[in-house]
């Protein structure tokens, strides 16, 4: 096979966004699906496979991620033999495909041909294959490759009835999402031309002027690769915006391609999850017709439970409040982590109703039989190494059934008051380097918040900074360090209308340039706050301060001066010790009576909740009954005015909450109290108390 290289900048042309519109996933019920690798197993193995997952309840299976070293060989030809007997099979069970374009990995023939598609790191030295997504994002002759299968697939499986989705690629940008090349240089260079225009405009929004730096032609720019020193921040700011739209390009070279054989919907699984931090999901979402994410439990994390929450509420808000798909999340351990912890009894059922209840419309599970061989043999699966007699097996029939009596759910809409603001750009530039403390992570400081609320009995909608604000009651923003001036205006517009926000430290800093808007901190809501920091004073690992109300808290402080603001809680020690800690202060103009209050350190756990159900209370939201740090509690609400609230007990107790109505998992009547099990959980079909 040869393959022919197209030019840079058809590479780096911007194919039209996704009409409006666009196909929707449609299926009967809440999906319940997985991941499935026939190509790893004797063929007189899927035939017992797909009876199984019939059993199981399974009605919509992935495959052909990986399939492309089995659907094409070195001679070019393509092989559709074994991939038409496994979609007639599953189609024959009443089993939708979810089809991948094969494309995430290239065979070693391809690499082998064309060494020069494999990324190049920082250092200048190239990653080999061996793993997986050993390509160059911005590569054209890998693209053209692939694209050849693509078309291929497409083709030949467009008006394929069995086919109910299209899934190109496999999480992209999970290994690959920087590349240094000097393919790459050039479409990187191209990005930059495209957003500046003129090469003076890129030296004002880098600061070309600190350290000699100014550029006098596009050529002198490279991507940032490895240096003596510390790298420019706004070159490592755009470079990680240009990674993410070249990326977000390719996706689109697929999708284009699909649509032209196929009206089904098409996507991608995004990564929203604690480690992966390379794309910019905001900027994608408009291109694929349905938000899927893959999710796993992170037991790196002090509270990985509330991880998932986070992550299915995020994943929601990419989706615009719409359902979307859990396209990937496990059974059991995964094996990526340093330990990989198995899941409790339960616990399966807690995880994938989480996900129901933050607005998945499919749950679907990789893999679905345990691998014999290769990186991920100790992966957990829906069918385990230990078969079906196993009490894992057993967890994923009754998941079945559970899955199954949430049918009327789907397509429904979660209910919340709350916006907590967030952005991959602040993450990029808050994690960066020469920090006023290296402790600061961005990441951190969202779980954080967004734990206090969960804790607290809240639902909140994770939103993008320019989102109408404006219909919310409460609006948190925190550690929100790089933000337009556009971006910032929503939220004064939301305070000014009516609603409370929450401010933390670290927010405000830098305008979309990375450049700092002088005359005090946050500069971005300086006024609206009522008070101004005049410098940052971080502490010490290891070092805990003491607020005047007895809160604690660590990591970070800063010397204010309140001009308009209540005072509500002040350092008791440390470096900025009698200066304000938390101020407030209602806002001057107006129709509503909206708060701006503002948090500069990094209180503890029990204070930082107490904060926040005093906000809370303050902005006149009501917490849902019994829910807690340990008893989720989220409702889902129909077009029609239905509405289903889901109870997620993890505790070891029985646990009581108000309610009314049809329970959908026991199929039985509750009378004014639900009682949920422990570790179990309860759906409600609310109806109206007699």
């Amino acid at each position: 096979m040869s393959v022919s290289a197209t030019s840079v900048d058809q590479l780096t042309r911007v194919l039209p966004a996704a009409s409006a519109s666009r196909p929707s996933f449609t299926h009967r019920g809440i999906a319940f699906g997985c991941d499935y690798n026939p190509e790893q197993w004797d063929p007189r193995v899927w035939r017992e496979d797909v009876a199984l997952m019939a059993r199981a309840g399974v009605d919509l299976v992935a495959i052909n991620i990986f399939g492309w070293a089995s659907l094409q060989g070195p001679d070019g030809l393509f092989h559709f033999d074994d991939l038409d007997e496994v979609i007639d099979l599953l189609h024959a069970h009443g089993i939708r495909v979810n089809l991948g374009t094969g494309t995430a990995s290239p065979p070693p023939w391809l690499t082998t041909r064309h060494p020069e598609i494999l990324p190049m790191m920082e250092d200048g030295t190239r990653r080999y294959p061996g793993g997986r997504q050993a390509w160059c994002p911005s590569s054209p002759v890998f693209r053209a490759a692939a694209l050849e299968l693509v078309e291929a697939v497409a083709a030949r499986y467009g008006e394929h009835p069995a086919v109910a989705i299209w899934h190109v690629s496999n999480e992209l940008g999970c290994h690959n999402p920087y590349c240094h090349c000097e393919v790459s240089a050039a479409a990187f260079r191209d990005w930059l031309r495209s957003r500046y225009i003129t090469i003076d405009a890129l030296n004002a929004a880098w600061g070309t002027s600190f350290w000699s730096q100014r550029y006098y032609d596009w050529a002198e720019i490279l991507t940032p690769r490895a240096t003596l020193s510390t790298y420019n921040p706004g070159q490592m700011l755009d470079y990680r915006r240009f990674s993410s739209d070249a990326l977000r390009d390719y996706f689109r070279a697929e999708a284009e391609v699909i649509r032209r054989h196929s009206t089904l919907p098409v996507t991608t699984n995004f990564m929203v999850t604690a480690h992966v931090r390379a794309l910019d999901y905001w900027s994608w979402a408009d291109d694929v017709d349905i938000v899927a994410n893959d999710h796993y439990l992170d037991h790196r994390l002090d509270a990985p439970t509330a991880e998932l929450s986070f992550a299915a509420d995020l994943t929601r808000g990419l989706a615009g409040g719409e359902p979307w798909l859990l396209m990937e999340h496990s059974t059991g351990a995964v094996n990526w982590q340093p330990v990989n912890v198995a899941k409790t009894p339960g616990e399966m059922m807690r995880n994938s109703l989480s996900h129901v209840a933050r607005g998945s419309d499919g749950i679907c599970f990789f893999q679905w039989r345990a691998s014999l061989q290769g990186a991920e043999k100790f992966h957990s699966a829906l069918l385990p190494h230990s078969g079906t007699q196993s009490g894992a097996w057993k967890d994923v029939l009754e998941l079945g059934r559970a899955v199954k009596a949430l049918e009327e759910v789907r397509g429904s809409r979660v209910v919340a008051d709350v916006a907590v603001l967030f952005s991959w750009g602040a993450w990029w530039a808050t994690d960066a380097e020469n920090r006023p403390s290296a402790a600061i992570s961005y990441l951190d400081q969202v779980h954080a918040v967004y734990r206090g609320l969960r804790d607290a009995g809240v639902t909140v909608d994770i939103v993008k900074p320019d989102s109408d604000l404006t219909r919310y009651r409460l609006v948190v923003v925190p550690c929100l360090h790089l933000v337009s001036d556009a971006e910032a205006a929503r939220v004064e517009e939301a305070v000014a209308a009516g609603a409370h926000a929450l401010i933390t430290f670290y927010s405000g800093i830098v305008d979309q340039d990375d450049r700092v808007r002088p005359g005090g901190y946050p500069g971005a809501w300086r006024d609206m706050l009522g008070m101004r920091v005049e410098e940052f004073a971080p502490v010490l690992p290891g070092t805990t301060l003491a607020l005047d109300s007895g809160a604690r808290a660590a990591m970070w402080s800063e010397r204010i001066v309140a001009t308009d603001a209540e005072v509500v809680d002040r350092f008791a020690d440390g470096p900025s010790a009698g200066l304000p800690a938390i101020t407030h202060r209602t806002a001057a103009n107006g129709p509503g009576s909206g708060d701006a209050w503002y948090l500069a350190t990094m209180l503890d756990e029990p204070s930082l909740a107490a904060l926040i159900s005093r906000i809370v209370a303050a902005a006149g939201i009501t917490p849902h009954p019994g829910a807690g740090a340990d008893v989720e509690v989220v409702v889902r609400q129909s077009a029609d005015g239905r509405t289903w609230r889901f109870v997620i007990n993890h505790t070891k107790d029985f646990v009581e909450v108000p309610g009314h109505g049809f329970e959908l998992l026991t199929g039985e009547p509750v009378e004014r109290r639900l009682t949920v099990p422990p570790g179990a959980v309860r759906v409600l079909r609310e109806e109206a108390q007699r």
